[in-house]
């Protein structure tokens, strides 16, 4: 039988910066020697919060038809939104009754309830959703020891990438089958651990997935009331100084959050010189999230390509065909899979959005608008500022506070690669 490790999570291979950005695309090298068991006794299913679901919170004093009366009336497909809950349910409800049947207790939980006290009690986190429900389930975890396994309950409608491929969707007692006969590997993706330094840092966060409910949920309100005590006593001895309780898996976002408005911060890669900025924003990433928003950031088109194919062609009257498709396609993959990195990788890319300069900062041609960095340092110089955390968590982020961004081995998060044939 399967059984999680109580040892310290291993030791990361050190990845040299300039080696490590020479082969950002192929993923790392790390070995982990690790005996590949689980053996749980306990597992906590966190489970994604259906549309259907979110509407009956939003619609608390409706009965079902009057329920469905309003979604008819604005556009929404009452049947179909009921027809994909109930595919999440069904998933939800195989999970439970597959790993009931390896002996293992389940407690099954929504985001209303995911604290502390549940987290704590389960060796393992399974999430039935998508990879909203899996970084919520992954931003709360701060032990190295206890693993987060996703399944994607509805795979027509999400790609689920930090989940179980969607084959495992229709098959969910293989994966388990799987999991509990070793055939698995453990993966350990870094995370971004946030520091901020400044007045008002002890500020709640505001959930974004949530704003439209009636009665807005904090998924971490909980989280912050836990630690209450402690921050007290923080603030105590270091008035100023934070380390958030959360950690970033796909990336953090800063920047004004009225958008049509210019951000401006003060920029420090790796402890070099700060530089000021002026942008849209300035979004950091961990190979896991490199893959995602990071990259549709960055990505080039193949009319761009084309269209720099032909500005060469006439800038160098080299005999290059613009129309080429199979040239165009080649560039084209070549360049965004240089964007991508390994998920164990000790390094965090870096993207300054639509960069401007107004005369008195460096021109974008002078600085670098994006890169890889092992650490860096930010401080805001804006007038009403977020910093979010996956795309759900915000965090006030203005003038004259600081946000040090950073990679620490006993952050990385551990999860699972089952073996296929």
């Amino acid at each position: 039988m399967l059984r999680i490790s109580t040892s310290p999570a291993p030791s990361f291979q050190r990845h040299d910066s300039r080696t490590s950005r020479r082969k950002l695309s192929v993923a790392s090298n790390l070995n982990h020697h690790e005996p590949s068991t689980f053996s749980p006794r306990k597992v906590l299913v966190l489970t994604k919060l259906s549309r259907y679901e979110f509407e009956k919170l939003r619609h608390a004093n409706l009965n079902e038809r009057q329920l469905e009366e309003t979604l008819r009336k604005r556009g929404s497909d009452y049947n179909n939104i009921l027809y994909h809950h109930t595919l999440h349910k069904n998933c939800e409800a195989m999970v439970v009754r597959m790993l009931a049947e390896h002996n293992i207790e389940t407690k099954v939980v929504n985001r209303f309830d995911y604290n502390e006290k549940n987290i704590n009690w389960a060796d393992v986190i399974v999430t039935t959703g998508g990879d909203g429900t899996y970084l919520l389930a992954a931003s709360r975890i701060l032990d190295p020891n206890k693993p987060v396994i996703g399944f994607n309950s509805d795979p027509t409608r999400s790609e689920g990438y930090l989940c179980f491929p969607k084959k495992y969707s229709h098959n969910i007692q293989e994966a388990i089958d799987k999991l509990c006969k070793g055939k698995f590997r453990w993966l350990f993706r870094k995370r971004i651990r946030i520091t901020l330094i400044g007045d008002n840092i002890y500020e709640p966060p505001v959930e974004l997935h949530d704003q439209q409910l009636q009665h807005p949920e904090y998924r971490f309100m909980d989280c912050l009331q836990e630690l209450q005590h402690q921050s007290n006593q923080l603030k105590d001895m270091s008035r100023n100084k934070r380390v958030l309780p959360v950690r970033a898996l796909n990336e953090v976002f800063l920047g004004e959050a009225l958008s049509a408005r210019v951000s401006y911060y003060e920029l420090a890669v790796d402890n070099g010189e700060r530089s000021k900025v002026k942008s849209s924003g300035l979004c950091v990433s961990t190979g896991t999230g490199s893959t995602s928003w990071t990259f549709n950031i960055n990505k080039l088109t193949h009319q761009s390509v084309g269209d720099l194919l032909k500005l060469i062609r006439e800038e160098t009257n080299l005999p290059i065909d613009f129309q080429d498709q199979k040239l165009i396609d080649r560039i084209t993959g070549k360049f965004n899979n240089n964007l991508i990195f390994g998920p164990e990788v000790s390094l965090m890319g870096y993207t300054i959005r639509d960069p401007v300069s107004d005369g008195t900062l460096p021109t974008p041609g002078e600085r670098r608008s994006r890169g890889f960095a092992e650490k860096m340092e930010i401080r805001s110089r804006c007038f009403d500022a977020s910093l979010v955390i996956d795309g759900g968590l915000s965090f006030r982020f203005n003038d004259g506070t600081v946000a040090i961004f950073s990679l620490h081995d006993e952050d990385a998060l551990r999860t699972v690669v089952l073996n296929e044939p």
